[in-house]
């Protein structure tokens, strides 16, 4: 692969460090530091590493505490009401305006530019992207504007909510129009502008068919002859396979590094996240090396997590609680995590995907196979050698006679551990979904009540304040559209 040209990052990461200072007079339907004339080739990466942004520092931030991966450092405070699931409005206003303000906007643009110019190489890359932007706002906040949306130029400033049901038919088109403008002999694609694929136009076409089935899944409890017949439809697509994924990458050069990183350096490296019990005991318990990769040993060398939410236990020292390894971005005190990738979709995922499709019976392929190769395919991700040690082990064996509920539990519990501090948002989204894996506890210092979980983020305040049509806000535990279980 190409070279990624320094420059252009350091200039989109520049425009997002700007637009984040101007909050108070951006929303939704404006941006208005675009230039009058700006080439789509500049606009592109910015809207990448807007995306990038939200998934490897805001979302990942409450993906990671709520997929119980990580839990606030008992000795700092940054977290607190992230643990006591009583976030404010005003945590989501920074993520809800990189991805409508900034990333979509953008493409919007790009959109636009690329169709009237004749780069429709760049047009597809847009729409495949402004799809999964908007699948991780809705499956974030529920409903959310989508067919009004962007339309500030036209005069509407105060976009209506679509349901969450009509966003997915919507991010569905988006995807299917994406992948009718591929094509792999056009001359005029992108190239090192492409943060994620470089301008590999077939990676591209990849990516849209995982992201496509992702979306699919999501619905295959609240729609299922919806789902399974999308599913269906992929018979014959080709989905990311081991070493295929869809990152950002991120350099040690000031204002190029991981956006989880960049926010401890911000604050003199203080180490405000450190290892769940919830997760990292569950590794411990079935000699899963991956733990080597997602956390560090303490003094021993050992490792050891905190219970999750429980920051008024200070009995144990800092030194005897492990930090996230640097390559998940969120270790503060190794200077290596500021080049962690931000992973938008890994090549593992897509294996899990495709081996619940099968475990449904929706798609071809043996769901055990591609259980072991979604293992596998992770631990080779992070140079281990020792996944056939792993799956030899009772606890992960696969349960092939069981029913296809019983099978699709193993899948999303092995998913789960394999995006540990990688895909934090991911992970939780489908805890969500699925309800498993099923030893997921209440935070200690919850105050929502008994048997709840957070099941939602809030609305941003700057909705709230500004926009007319925006709906009563939720409680936090209230389920989305397609969390039935």
């Amino acid at each position: 692969m190409k070279k990624i040209t320094t420059y252009i990052i350091t200039a989109a990461l520049s425009t997002i460090v700007f637009t984040a200072c101007k909050k108070d007079f951006l929303d939704i339907n404006e941006n208005p530091n675009s230039p009058a004339k700006v080439n789509i080739k500049e606009v592109l990466p910015s809207a990448e590493l807007a995306i990038g942004h939200v998934m490897g520092n805001n979302f990942q931030i409450f993906g990671g505490i709520w997929a119980q991966y990580w839990t606030q450092n008992p000795f700092s405070s940054q977290y607190k009401t992230i643990e006591q699931y009583s976030p404010s409005a005003d945590d989501f206003d920074s993520p809800w305006r990189l991805c409508y303000s900034d990333a979509l906007q953008d493409l919007n643009f790009v959109i636009k530019k690329g169709t009237e110019d004749g780069y429709y190489q760049h047009v597809a890359c847009a729409k495949i992207l402004q799809a999964y932007t908007y699948q991780i706002l809705t499956d974030n906040f529920g409903d959310i504007p989508f067919s009004e949306a962007l339309k500030g130029e036209e005069g509407n400033t105060t976009p209506k909510y679509d349901s969450q049901k009509d966003v997915y038919d919507g991010i569905i088109s988006l995807i299917n129009e994406g992948i009718a403008l591929i094509d792999l002999s056009a001359s005029n694609g992108p190239s090192s502008e492409d943060l994620i694929f470089n301008g590999d136009m077939s990676m591209w076409k990849k990516f849209a068919n995982t992201l496509k089935l992702r979306v699919y899944l999501r619905m295959a409890y609240v729609d299922p002859v919806k789902a399974q017949a999308g599913v269906a439809s992929l018979s014959s697509a080709t989905f990311f396979a081991a070493g295929e994924d869809a990152r950002i990458r991120y350099t040690s050069n000031p204002g190029n590094t991981n956006p989880l990183y960049s926010v401890f350096s911000e604050i003199r490296n203080t180490q405000n996240i450190v290892a769940s019990y919830t997760c990292l005991d569950s590794m411990y318990y079935n000699n899963d090396d991956r733990i080597t990769v997602f956390y560090d040993t303490i003094p021993g060398p050992d490792y050891n997590g905190h219970v999750q939410g429980d920051y008024t236990d200070i009995s144990t020292p800092i030194s005897s609680i492990s930090f996230p390894h640097p390559n998940t971005g969120g270790n503060a005190s190794k200077s290596a995590s500021a080049a962690a990738p931000v992973k938008l979709m890994s090549d593992y995922e897509s294996i899990f995907l495709q081996a619940e499709a099968a475990a449904r019976g929706w798609l071809a392929g043996s769901a055990q196979t591609l259980y072991y190769d979604g293992i596998t395919t992770c631990y080779q991700a992070y140079g281990l050698t020792t996944a056939a040690t792993y799956i030899a082990n009772p606890n992960v064996a696969f349960p092939a006679a069981g029913t296809a509920e019983q099978q699709v539990e193993a899948i999303i519990t092995q998913k789960y551990y394999s995006m540990c501090g990688n895909q934090c948002n991911e992970a939780w989204v489908e805890y969500r979904r699925t309800g498993y894996p099923s030893f997921l506890m209440e935070s200690a210092s919850s105050i929502i009540g008994a048997g709840r979980m957070p099941n939602r983020m809030f609305y941003p305040s700057t909705e709230l304040t500004r926009n007319p049509n925006v709906p009563a806000q939720r409680m936090i535990y209230d389920r989305v559209w397609w969390d039935i279980n």
